[in-house]
């Protein structure tokens, strides 16, 4: 098989009123998870394990905090081609490697307030999914399930020279990140309110809240200057809406509005479920926040992972408690006794 390069290039910084344009998280589930009627998928997409990957070296210089990473990875729609990708990241700490994977209509910014808590520890790596932020959306015309999304963060890290990190994710993150252990591509995996484990896929449901952001985004640096603006909007996915500063409220919003993944994520996302946690045999990680909103725990968990309890925190917790957050990050890509 040829071997493909990896080219990284500096993210060009962003300048005028996109400046400010960064995360999202809002009422993201609430078009997602709670609530929805059990309905049996058309189809399924193929794990993740049966994917191939394209072989791959990186031409690395000490990484920049920011910056796009142009992966090659194998189309995903039966053919031989390859096709480009171009996935959004931000780098920072020294030691094993972490990467962290946002929630449906977020970015990878959603992260910021724990980063450099973990950067003390880890070679912590934040990824704008195929489709948010500023990374392109999948242009071969695969279906973007989660198990797809991990074929593709677990080509860009490999592209970094990283393999198998641990991983972490929030809500669709943390489904993806349970994919890519399931496929063998990571050495643990945390999440933070995953979605997938329901019982049954999730009826349709239109994404009210991300058209109502993208409608709204003229007006968002008005709405979000108050604390009672920034609570009616954050209230959802954030127990502290207060703890959330104006600039990093308007990022989530307007990032929010703008996922050009958004629909056709939450299509994937709401006509499957991760099946196979019992099956993973890497250290796993399960935690829930107990002011969520949107997701609660299952009834039922394998006894190969360990259950812990964020407390005092909403569906998307960094902001509610970066420590809490951090630690739970730390102690879920340490060894176990």
């Amino acid at each position: 098989m040829a071997v493909q390069r990896v080219t990284l290039t500096p993210e060009r910084p962003p300048s005028g009123p996109e400046a400010q344009l960064v995360e999202a998280a809002l009422p993201i589930e609430t078009d997602l998870e709670v609530g929805g009627r059990g309905v049996t998928a058309a189809a399924s997409a193929p794990p993740a394990s049966s994917i191939p990957r394209a072989s791959q070296t990186a031409l690395m210089t000490p990484t920049p905090l920011s910056t796009a990473a142009t992966i090659p990875t194998f189309a995903l729609n039966g053919d031989d081609s390859v096709t480009a990708m171009t996935l959004g990241f931000d780098r920072r700490g020294s030691g094993e490697p972490l990467v962290l994977i946002h929630p449906l209509g977020g970015d990878r910014h959603v992260w910021s307030p724990v980063l450099d808590l973990l950067a003390r520890e880890r070679d912590v790596v934040a990824v704008d999914l195929p489709g948010f932020g500023t990374s392109a959306s999948l242009s071969n015309g695969a279906v973007p399930h989660p198990a797809v999304l991990a074929a593709a963060v677990a080509d860009f890290a490999g592209g970094l020279g990283i393999e198998r990190p641990h991983v972490a994710g929030n809500s669709l993150g943390g489904w993806v990140a349970l994919e890519l252990a399931l496929s063998g591509r990571a050495r643990s995996v945390t999440t933070i309110a995953a979605a997938g484990l329901w019982s049954r896929p999730l009826a349709p449901k239109r994404g009210v809240a991300h058209e109502l952001a993208r409608i709204a985004t003229p007006l968002l640096p008005l709405l979000l200057r108050t604390r009672a603006g920034r609570r009616l909007a954050l209230m959802t996915t954030v127990a502290h809406p207060e703890r959330v500063p104006r600039a990093d409220a308007l990022r989530l919003v307007r990032a929010y509005g703008a996922a050009a993944g958004f629909a056709d994520v939450n299509r994937a996302m709401r006509a499957g479920r991760f099946e196979g946690l019992e099956r993973i045999d890497v250290p796993i990680t399960l935690a829930w926040s107990d002011r969520d909103r949107i997701v609660s725990r299952p009834k039922r968990l394998p006894q190969n992972a360990r259950v812990e309890v964020l407390e005092g925190c909403g569906h998307v917790p960094m902001w509610d408690d970066p420590r809490q957050v951090a630690d739970l990050l730390l102690r879920g890509s340490s060894p176990r006794d």
